[in-house]
């Protein structure tokens, strides 16, 4: 989990970079700068949403690999994971980090991938919420807990016995979006973004940049100048 130390960022550790986030920015300016320097297909689908409007989520990515079974447990499978209730999602909630997320794809999105009892383990390690790409459950548990989620919205059908976590810190992906482990995840109501680790530095320092010029705009627009005279005079819009 790399920490940001070179001297021309503002921060110099997740903490401080996660504060900053929070405080300064929003998916559609980090998006913008990805655009700009190649990265132009870092959004999660459109469907994964937040289960409330206010709710914002950032962390590194803890991945987990989600896959669809046909029955809860199968006694003469050649593979030891399908012998077990959830297969691995024990094991992986049980290894959340302090400021991760728990991010969840690989299954068809026809059931729930998270609920009060996942979602209160991961509050116990630390853990900063969850991505899934399918549904969630429990959601005045959730609601309770605090914690963020991002999903299809509620739906009580469960996982067991239709999906099984396979592995976990693994690649996965989600309708062609890459996301490795330790990748930071953004989220906000205008959806979620995975910011590579290799570029976060160049991202982070641009966004941050472009969403003070933002604030510089609005105020001229706000007191009358024309977006012509301000795309002129600020290059932003």
């Amino acid at each position: 989990m790399p920490n940001n130390t070179m001297g021309q960022t503002s921060w110099k550790n997740d903490d401080e970079l996660f504060a900053l986030i929070r405080e300064e920015l929003y998916t559609a300016v980090v998006g913008d700068i990805m655009d700009k320097i190649g990265l132009q297909r870092q959004f999660l689908p459109p469907q994964i949403r937040p289960l409330k409007e206010e709710m914002v989520i950032v962390g590194r990515a803890m991945t987990v690999l989600e896959a669809d079974c046909f029955e809860a447990l199968s006694p003469d499978s050649k593979n030891p994971v399908m012998i077990k209730s959830f297969g691995l999602m024990l094991e992986a909630l049980d290894d959340i980090k302090p400021g991760e997320v728990y991010i969840c794809s690989g299954s068809s999105p026809s059931y729930a991938l998270i609920g009060e009892l996942m979602l209160t383990r991961i509050q116990m390690c630390g853990g900063a919420g969850a991505v899934v790409n399918g549904y969630s459950r429990d959601t005045l548990g959730i609601y309770k807990i605090g914690l963020p989620v991002f999903s299809y919205g509620p739906y009580a059908q469960d996982q067991a016995p239709r999906g099984k976590v396979i592995d976990f810190r693994v690649p996965i992906e989600m309708n062609g979006v890459r996301i490795l482990p330790g990748d930071l995840i953004f989220g906000d109501i205008d959806g979620v973004c995975v910011i590579p680790q290799h570029a976060e530095e160049e991202v982070f320092t641009r966004a941050l940049e472009k969403a003070r010029g933002e604030r510089t705009v609005l105020v001229a627009i706000q007191n009358g100048m024309s977006v012509v005279e301000a795309w002129k005079k600020y290059g932003i819009m």
